[in-house]
This record gives structure tokens, C-alpha cells and sequence, in this order.
């Protein structure tokens, strides 16, 4: 189940985020966008301040490389709907993480064509936009489920979204409140500009109230990317994390989520996502100045045909309802 992360990208703080191994051979082309988006990951503007739009600026000419920066969730995603249009086009694609806030502020910088996320705009950054003369548009571009995840060996196999929000927020502190072992609870998140940080928060801790002042407990570990939470239950029996489905594998035991306590008790697959009967599930978005024109229109056209799709579900992500 695991995807083989090709996260080419560098965080805004500059550590590279983590990697989960290359699988196949990358074409020549795509190495030459690696080898690019290293050294100058989103720091070259590529979209006009005026708010001409996406794949307008210097992407649009011959030679031109459409920057793309943003979500963590959806970066080996986006890797690999990147080899894939290079390898059908020909034209380059950048493609780095960093958070979804790093992507939408790099779009409203304009420093990046495409700001991937896994959140909606805020209006506190909309109406950066505005000032700057940014028009943010938006596409969904796959859907995918949050997994809540323990240790395989951990007796706890389904829990409510009032328990859960309990224990992120640290009114529940040991297993045993839960059915478990009597040990400690070990809280992972992921850090707070991540859009699954967001995300998780506003729907499970806040569970959907606008006007709650929920927070995620003191002692939760702040993790900085999916695959660093993943790795750190793989090892810890007492732990308890979330993440996009796409990062589980057999290391990692995905637990059920009910609504109440009379259920019923739904698992993140991407049947159930696709039906809405998973409650922890979100859309992923792809941000643009405007309309998408030019290179970026030609890329996201691409993202939303049956071959882009098909990529969506071969890295375990959900495909947009036709």
C-alpha cells in the first residue's frame, strides 16, 4: 500500500522532508526538473504580480518550467503526475513541498504557478491577496481520508470522533480510557502549517464549530512531515498519529472512526471516501492567479483527464467524483 516517495522538494526551513524511496527509473528529464527544483525550488517568480495568471509569465515561453509548491500530502502525488506530463509533453514541472501555507504564500508572492493544498484559502490570506492584486482560484483536483493510526500491536481498533478530539486535545491521557493497555497516550501531529494539521483540527478537535477554541494538547509532538509520524508509531506502541491514507502500510494499523458511539465504525478506504462514509476525509486543491492560462491550464488539464486520474488512484488517493 506504501507509496515510493519522490519528494523532490525542500522545506521552507530547508530540511528535506521525508523520503520513503525511489521506486523505478526516473527518466532523464524528469532528473533535469529534479536537479532545478533543488537548487531553486520556488524562489524564481514565474506568475506576474498583476494578476496575469498562471502559465503567463515565464513558464509560457519555450524552455520555461511551471513551478509548483505546497502540500506535503499531496507532494509524491504531485511527483508523479509531473513525470508523467513530462514524459507525455515534454515540458519541465517543479514540484516541491513545504506545507500548504508555504505554497499558498508562494502563490501570492508570485513565486510559484500552482500552490498545492490540502486546505481552502483563509481569509486572512485572501485578503493578502486582494492587496496584492492575487486572485486565487481553485480546483479540486483528488479527495483523500485522514487515517488516524496506532501501533499494530495496540488493542484499540475504533474510536469516535469525541474520543479522538479528547485525546488530541489531552483530556484523555492513557489507553486504558479507551479500552487499551494502561500506559501513557503519545500525541503525533503534524505541525501547525500543514494543512493536514489544520484540517484535523478543525474537523475532529473543533468537529466542525466555527467558534470553538479547541488546541491540540502541549504535550503533542510536532512532526514535520506524514511520513515522520508513520515511521514513529511503526515503532511506538504507545503512540497515535494522523495522516493522509496514502501513507499507510502494514507497520502502521488504521483505526476505525465513528460518528457516535452507536456507530457505525468506518475505515479510511477509498471506497468509503468516495461514498462519505468515512467522516475524516477532505478534497486536495490546486491554487492558481486566476483562470489557469498557458502551461499551467495545459498541466491541470492533464491532472483532471483519465490518465491524471488514474495516477490519483495509483498513489492511493481518491479521483475527483465524474
Amino acid at each position: 500500500m506504501r507509496r515510493a516517495q519522490t519528494n523532490v522538494g525542500v522545506s521552507a526551513g530547508g530540511a528535506v522532508r521525508g523520503v520513503r524511496g525511489i521506486t523505478g527509473v526516473i527518466a532523464g528529464s524528469v532528473l533535469a526538473t529534479v536537479a532545478i527544483a533543488l537548487l531553486f525550488g520556488c524562489s524564481r517568480p514565474t506568475t506576474t504580480p498583476t494578476g496575469s495568471g498562471p502559465g503567463s509569465g515565464p513558464t509560457a515561453g519555450g524552455g520555461g518550467m511551471i513551478q509548483i509548491k505546497g502540500s506535503d500530502t499531496m507532494v509524491n502525488l504531485g511527483q508523479a503526475w509531473a513525470e508523467a506530463f513530462t514524459a507525455k509533453t515534454g515540458l519541465q514541472v517543479a514540484v516541491t513541498g513545504g506545507g500548504s501555507g508555504t505554497g499558498i504564500a508562494a502563490l501570492l508572492n508570485g513565486t510559484c504557478d500552482i500552490a498545492e493544498s490540502s486546505r481552502k484559502v483563509e481569509a486572512e490570506e485572501l485578503a493578502q491577496a486582494k492587496q496584492k492584486g492575487i486572485a486565487p482560484k481553485e480546483t479540486m483536483v483528488a479527495l483523500d481520508g485522514l487515517a488516524v493510526v496506532v501501533h499494530p500491536s495496540n488493542p484499540v481498533s475504533k474510536l469516535t470522533i469525541d474520543q479522538l478530539a479528547d485525546i488530541f486535545t489531552g483530556k484523555i491521557k492513557n489507553w486504558k480510557q479507551v479500552g487499551g493497555k494502561d500506559s501513557q497516550i503519545v500525541l503525533l501531529s503534524r505541525e501547525v502549517n500543514s494543512g493536514t494539521h489544520v484540517y484535523f483540527k478543525e474537523h475532529v478537535l473543533c468537529k466542525g464549530d466555527t467558534n470553538s477554541k479547541a488546541e491540540f494538547a502541549e504535550s503533542a509532538l510536532l512532526q514535520p512531515s506524514s511520513q515522520s509520524i508513520a515511521d514513529e508509531v511503526a515503532q511506538n506502541p504507545k503512540a497515535i498519529g494522523y495522516y493522509g491514507m496514502g501513507y499507510l502500510s502494514p507497520k502502521q494499523k488504521a483505526l476505525a472512526v465513528g460518528k457516535t458511539a452507536a456507530g457505525p465504525f468506518v475505515t479510511p478506504t477509498m471506497e468509503n471516501v468516495t461514498k462519505g462514509t468515512y467522516s475524516i476525509s477532505r478534497p486536495l486543491l490546486f491554487y492558481t492567479n486566476g483562470d489557469p492560462s498557458g502551461l499551467a491550464k495545459q498541466y491541470i488539464d492533464f491532472v483532471l483527464s483519465a490518465e491524471g486520474q488514474k495516477i490519483v488512484e495509483e498513489q492511493e488517493f481518491v479521483p475527483v467524483p465524474q
